[in-house]
């Protein structure tokens, strides 16, 4: 779980599940609290010889909990719906979409909205997670913009020794504004003495988005940083980490196949 994004109230209460005293902390004490918690049984498992066990329950637990997440998200979108002023279906049977057809299309665009939101969010914490089981060390860090005056900080998903990493699940942008976004986000990595490296598993299917993708290839290179995608992003984070992540997502998705297939 990424607690950075909790509020103060869910914060003390998950550090209370871990066993944490929270006393007077601080939003940033909380946090850090639990990272040092992680730490320790990290630390423990790596001692008693059941690390990668560890690590296989915790990308499972975490994948438990965003399925849960979406599904409710997806229960309470569905139901909201019901709510909504369809006055747009005149245009779609204009079209030639029926009324029932329009239904389903706004019902799977909402889902779909959800599913590649909690998708990315869920595949980047847990590439994170092996590079922080296999580095003590490493983790999230904020650089300052010393370019320009937004953002006032770029976020490095990992820090792993000097080399800042970015994790991307899939990135299909089409705006040539993000060029120039990412040109000042790895300038200013740069300039704080790290190698920019952008690790995407899922390489775009749309001409111009692949376009981008090139171009920030590029742009990588120029900066002497590092620029995977696809099957080279999955082999990058096995051998930085020592842990196959796509092995361990797919043991997941084979399970999960086969409890619906005993539901059924």
């Amino acid at each position: 779980m990424k607690v950075e994004g909790l509020s103060k109230k869910d914060l003390n209460e998950y550090c209370k599940t871990l066993g944490i005293d929270v006393g007077k902390m601080v939003k940033t004490d909380l946090i850090q609290a639990v990272y040092d918690h992680r730490r320790k049984v990290i630390d423990e498992a790596r001692l008693d010889g059941s690390c990668f066990e560890l690590l296989k329950k915790t990308i499972e637990d975490l994948a438990d909990k965003y399925a849960e997440n979406l599904d409710l998200k997806i229960v309470d979108r569905k139901a909201e719906m019901k709510s909504d002023d369809n006055s747009h279906y005149l245009i779609y049977r204009v079209l030639g979409i029926s009324y029932e057809e329009g239904s389903l299309i706004d019902e799977y665009q909402n889902t779909g909205r959800f599913l590649y939101k909690y998708a990315g969010a869920f595949l980047e914490e847990a590439a994170i997670l092996c590079l922080y089981y296999s580095n003590r060390e490493g983790g999230r860090t904020l650089v300052e913009n010393n370019i320009g005056k937004r953002p006032r900080t770029f976020e490095i998903d990992f820090l792993n020794g000097n080399d800042a990493i970015e994790l991307k699940w899939r990135d299909a942008t089409t705006d040539g504004d993000h060029i120039t976004k990412e040109h000042t986000r790895v300038q200013v990595i740069k300039s704080h003495g790290f190698r920019p490296i952008r690790v995407m598993f899922y390489y775009p299917q749309r001409s111009q988005a692949i376009k981008i993708q090139a171009t920030l290839k590029t742009l990588y290179a120029g900066v002497d940083g590092q620029y995977y995608a696809g099957d080279d992003a999955w082999d990058y984070i096995e051998r930085i980490s020592g842990y196959d992540l796509k092995a361990i997502l797919t043991g997941i998705a084979e399970k999960r196949d086969e409890e619906k297939h005993y539901d059924q």
